[in-house]
């Protein structure tokens, strides 16, 4: 391949010099058409530039609502994980203690004796009681109304009802 780098005067006089004792043409120096199909150098054009950004933008929303669409239901698997989870451990603490947890207590007896408890064998959670993923606290009703006891998330929404992503999510369903 022929290198397109500028000489200095010298050494173009020594490049012909050469060609002549070979008895060959010496290579002319041309910049590549910018018209031609075979151009390296071909750029291309500002709607084809524009097309492009169009389509990618296009795509990406696209896959971004598909994508938050599969947070909703990721938060509301882990917030049905926790109650699960609850309600084991408050099982758990009704065979030490005798009973469940009052609403006054909470959950957060699962984690600290809050003394008085003489058959308290906790602490029952490893950590802290988590807040729902929507970062609220679970409520939790005792006598529940639904069974012995209800645990509950309100949702995206932090209110009670509400569908889809703001539907509740409970102990008792």
């Amino acid at each position: 391949m022929w290198n397109w780098r500028w000489r200095s005067e010298t050494e173009d006089f020594e490049y012909y010099d050469a060609c002549e004792m070979a008895n060959r043409r010496p290579r002319t120096r041309r910049p590549p058409n910018p018209t031609s199909p075979n151009s390296f150098e071909r750029g291309i054009t500002l709607i084809e530039l524009i097309v492009v950004m169009v389509i990618i933008s296009l795509f990406a929303t696209l896959v971004g609502a598909r994508l938050f669409s599969r947070v909703d239901q990721a938060r509301q698997t882990t917030a049905r994980v926790q109650i699960a989870e609850f309600e084991s451990v408050l099982d758990l603490f009704r065979l030490d203690v005798g009973r469940y947890p009052t609403a006054s207590e909470g959950l957060s007896v699962l984690r600290l004796n809050p003394g008085g408890l003489g058959n308290w064998d906790g602490p029952y959670l490893r950590r802290d009681v988590p807040l729902d993923p929507w970062a609220r606290p679970y409520l939790y009703r005792y006598p529940g109304e639904h069974g012995d006891f209800d645990i509950l998330s309100l949702g995206a929404d932090g209110g009670e009802g509400g569908e889809d992503e703001n539907a509740d999510i409970v102990n008792w369903q």
